[in-house]
């Protein structure tokens, strides 16, 4: 073997390992980005803001219709991604009161409600939040095995 041939396969490893090393770093690199990207899908909307204050306030109106107003929330579980929004809260009245269920109208369905414990789906669509799902009260976990939440992204829903 020559020297030219040795420096000649020398160069050839040398830009074989390069190139092995950039696709490898591209490859981490993009498998971590894409990990970042899939955890940010679904988020909690932070406190005060104006999303969190929408999503909410497109609750309100169906609690209030069914128990009268005014009824502010403690939000429970609330997330969004995705264009969707799941909510799980529960309802009082301003300055923490509870809410007597015997005065609303579900004074007769009591012995098969779990409490108020509210829970919704909600959908961004025409520039605002629309409500496309909701349950007062649940004795069980009603989304599961449902063809339409099986459809929402991974995180939306608390279980």
């Amino acid at each position: 073997m020559t020297a030219l041939e040795s420096f000649s396969e020398q160069r050839h490893f040398r830009i074989t390992c390069q190139l092995l090393r950039r696709f490898l770093l591209s490859a981490a690199l993009l498998t971590f980005a894409s990990l970042g990207a899939m955890a940010q899908s679904v988020y909690e909307p932070a406190r005060g803001s104006g999303e969190r204050g929408a999503i909410l306030n497109t609750l309100r109106p169906m609690l209030e219709a069914r128990v009268g107003p005014p009824v502010e929330f403690i939000v429970n579980w609330l997330r969004a991604g995705e264009g969707w929004a799941f909510v799980q809260v529960s309802p009082q009245r301003p300055g923490g009161n509870p809410i007597d269920l015997r005065r609303t109208t579900f004074a007769s369905q009591l012995d098969y409600m779990d409490g108020i414990v509210t829970y919704a789906l909600l959908r961004y669509q025409h520039d605002r939040w629309n409500l496309i799902d909701f349950v007062i009260g649940p004795t069980d976990v009603f989304w599961q095995g449902d063809p339409l939440y099986e459809r929402l992204p991974r995180g939306l829903t608390p279980y």
